[in-house]
């Protein structure tokens, strides 16, 4: 039985990550934070008691800030794959949380590879970059595009990619990349846009709303679907060599056009609730992601199946059953 480690397993991708690496027969264990309250929704209908003699699934306390204990973590359980997928991934909120940004989404990226390095055990890792290390680099971006990070965030996670291949040419380490442009889900973040724009479909239809606030409308995006994402992640760590990889649909739209979507899948018209406000505004714009994954559909065979507008229905739908539930 192969055994994974996964940091972050309780956001989006983790959760999803987490189903699949199970439904493949692997044991699974998962880095949660302490927290004086519960923050395992995503990951509750995966968890087991763990006395059950049957359970592959098993979950430990820990936060990627923490060198020694994610070091011990590592040594003990030597795992055959480690998915990083833990950062702060909130790209205004790294403006505003520049120093604790680069801890978690840099320093903690080579915490994990010098726990590998030193316990000296034999595993694949991954690491979670990001389509916003291209910045202000003209789509379509590619594995061979120039970086231009516009954001703390986006610059924590350069770092990260760079440290990443380091490791892998000077240690040896199966250390890949997956540059994964955005990828949403009915799981995603109510702060992130995606999500606050199908939630607020669902509340204004249902008269619990009266107005959505976003910043930049114009921005483009190249969205897919979380689920089919994670995937490539298990693809790229079943390669006999370590490489990185673009993740991306190849599909731009921009915030107005998802907006106009999924407001569309309630018989709205977005132009009467979406009110502009500088607020939300980021202090250097990204204004254009679009990748180019013909690589990852070459070496990996994966290519995306859902593309933004159906992505905008399915999260819609899922927060009007989930907003019509609770008014029940």
């Amino acid at each position: 039985m192969k055994r994974a480690l996964i940091t972050g397993v309780t956001g989006q991708d983790g959760s999803y990550l987490a189903e699949l690496l199970l439904g493949k027969g692997y044991e699974v264990h998962g880095v949660i934070r302490r927290s004086s309250t519960f923050n395992t929704a995503r990951i509750e209908h995966l968890y087991k008691d763990p006395h059950e003699k049957d359970n592959s699934f098993h979950l430990h306390y820990g936060d990627i800030t923490d060198g020694v204990g994610i070091s011990n973590l590592v040594r003990d359980l030597e795992p055959h794959e480690i998915y990083n997928l833990a950062a702060q991934s909130h790209v205004k909120v790294s403006f505003e949380m520049p120093d604790f940004t680069a801890q978690v989404d840099a320093v903690g990226t080579i915490r994990l590879l010098e726990a590998i390095r030193a316990a000296k055990i034999d595993t694949k890792f991954y690491q979670a970059s990001t389509s916003e290390l291209y910045g202000s680099t003209p789509p379509p971006q590619t594995e061979l595009s120039l970086f231009a990070p516009q954001s703390p965030y986006a610059a924590a996670k350069l770092y990260s990619y760079w440290v990443v291949r380091n490791y892998r040419d000077a240690y040896g380490l199966h250390a890949t990349n997956g540059i994964l442009f955005n990828h949403e889900s009915p799981r995603r973040g109510e702060t992130f846009v995606t999500r606050k724009i199908s939630l607020a479909a669902a509340r204004i239809k249902l008269g619990l709303q009266s107005k959505l606030y976003l910043g930049n409308l114009d921005a483009v995006r190249d969205w897919g679907y979380a689920p089919e994402y994670v995937e490539s992640m298990w693809r790229m760590l079943q390669q006999e060599i370590p490489d990185d990889y673009v993740i991306a649909t190849g599909v731009g739209a921009t915030v107005r056009d998802f907006c106009k979507a999924s407001f569309s899948t309630l018989g709205l018209d977005y132009r009467d609730y979406v009110v502009t406000e500088d607020r939300y505004k980021r202090p250097t714009e990204v204004d254009a992601l679009i990748g180019d994954s013909s690589k990852a559909e070459r070496l990996l065979g994966w290519k995306s199946r859902v593309h933004w507008k159906e992505l905008a229905e399915i999260m819609v739908k899922s927060d009007w059953e989930r907003v019509s539930n609770k008014q029940t």
